[in-house]
């Protein structure tokens, strides 16, 4: 009884050490900028559902399904001054590590070295280590899964009546993801109806008082889903973003995983062991499970961004897949080393936290020059849409790629690519002002159009203003 609680003690010491790890990764891409300009906005003003950051667009419907988590982290600002972000990121996954470690804890402490290779797969979040609502919907996904498999495995569970309490916060922190909890849900109905045993997989029905049970939380979270500034919308606005084939093509996070790209292979390699895991276990595998894994993996496969889902979903289903290992007095050293090697690494690159949230493309100069000459009409590049909003500068277009893709998102890929009626385009908006990437074909037309004049060009970043007709 000892040695387990020491081993528990060394768990915490090592999920602290892991949390902390992952901030060296942290990074404060564009969207940040937008989205704490909005919660600073909302949280002296009231909150948004009209844009208020575009001269194009401006007064236009904007579904802010993440005003809730806007409002947080610009509170966290107010709080926590520069270090904000890193106590954002720090908390959102020491709380995901907390929740797969409480809701495993038995099945982990089993075997100590998977669980510990395990967990070395974490890291393949470091790719969400930013202050975006991804990180909290990571959080209440695991709390979904975790609720329902306690219903699983006890029909008297009451817990399970929290999830619809959870979703009316996960659809306001971050509405486009809540709808995951009533589709666990039914992936759950879906898992227990069936009895059968075939080959090296086997179904047990439920009983009906489970049933009854996730089907009533289930009407619930669809319910809690609407309890938001946008009402109903809700519900239908996931699936008119997948939907959405011009934006899914053209934003580097909706792009599907694939073997071609080496960066993907980790995850490949991921999955290869879980199935690895699933062919070799001396149990055959619950229907559920194979259910739970071919869900998140066709959403990994979809898109990079689902790739945490993962990873959350399948930490409460491999452990009972893996046998159990005797215990030795050794392990408990192991895993205070590992922890220990995880919190040195931080301390000795801990700079590079502070250093990475202050990544940016547009520096005081271009700022500067943007708001001293006052443009009316200014065409950016959607990456450089957050800082401008940031710095009070009103854009065409930036990372709410949702909001434009009915008005103006494609015409910006034609004209930034120089594609279709490009020319046609760009007298049709009347751009008085240009702020571009030199690597774009947009670039090459404003240099050599004698209608435009560049006032910038430094580090492939231009500024070209229209020449007034004389």
């Amino acid at each position: 009884m000892k040695n387990k609680k020491r081993t528990s003690l060394a768990f915490w010491f090592l999920l602290l050490s892991i949390a902390l790890f992952m901030l060296l990764f942290v990074v404060r891409e564009s969207d940040y900028f937008w989205h704490i300009k909005a919660g600073e906005y909302m949280f002296k003003n009231g909150i948004l559902k009209k844009d208020v950051f575009s001269w194009f667009v401006q007064g236009k419907y904007w579904f802010s399904h993440e005003w809730l988590f806007e409002v947080i982290l610009y509170s966290l600002k107010l709080i926590f001054g520069k270090f904000h972000i890193l106590v954002y990121v720090f908390s959102c996954f020491l709380m995901l590590l907390v929740i797969i470690f409480c809701g495993n804890k038995k099945e982990m402490l089993k075997n100590i070295p998977f669980s510990l290779l395990w967990l070395s797969f974490f890291l393949i979040l470091i790719i969400y280590a930013q202050a975006r609502p991804h990180l909290l919907s990571f959080c209440f996904l695991a709390l979904t899964i975790y609720l329902l498999f306690d219903l699983y495995k006890n029909e008297d569970s009451k817990k399970v009546y929290l999830l619809p309490v959870f979703t009316i916060l996960w659809a306001n922190i971050h509405g486009g993801s809540s709808n995951l909890s009533y589709i666990f849900c039914l992936l759950f109905i879906i898992g227990g109806i069936f009895n059968f045993n075939f080959s090296k997989m086997e179904a047990k029905r439920i009983s009906k008082k489970q049933l009854k049970k996730y089907f009533l939380v289930m009407l619930l979270c669809i319910v809690s889903i609407c309890l938001n500034i946008h009402s109903i919308k809700m519900l239908s606005y996931p699936y008119t973003n997948l939907s959405n084939t011009v934006m899914l093509n053209n934003i580097a996070e909706w792009q599907p995983t694939t073997l071609t790209n080496l960066a993907h292979l980790p995850y490949f390699l991921f999955c290869f062991i879980i199935v690895l895991i699933f062919l070799i276990s001396e149990k055959k595998i619950a229907f559920i499970d194979f259910l739970l894994f071919i869900s998140v993996l066709f959403l990994g496969l979809k898109s990079v961004r689902f790739w945490g889902y993962t990873y959350i979903v399948m930490s409460f289903v491999v452990f009972k897949y893996v046998k159990k290992r005797k215990y030795d007095n050794y392990s408990n050293l192991v895993i205070f080393l590992v922890g220990l090697l995880f919190m040195g690494i931080f301390f000795a690159n801990e700079k590079m936290a502070f250093k990475g949230i202050k990544t940016k493309d547009l520096n005081k100069e271009i700022i500067s020059i943007i708001k001293e000459e006052k443009p009316q009409k200014l065409f950016n590049m959607y990456n450089y849409g957050g800082e401008l909003i940031y710095n009070g500068i009103k854009v065409f277009i930036d990372g709410r790629a949702d909001l434009y893709s009915e008005y103006n998102y494609e015409d910006y890929l034609n004209i930034s690519k120089l594609e279709k009626d490009y020319v046609k385009l760009i007298d049709k908006y009347d751009f008085d002002y240009f702020l571009v990437d030199n690597t774009y074909p947009i670039y090459t037309y404003l240099k050599y159009d004698k209608k435009y004049e560049c006032i910038y060009n430094k580090k492939k970043i231009s500024i070209y203003k229209k020449r007034t007709s004389s």
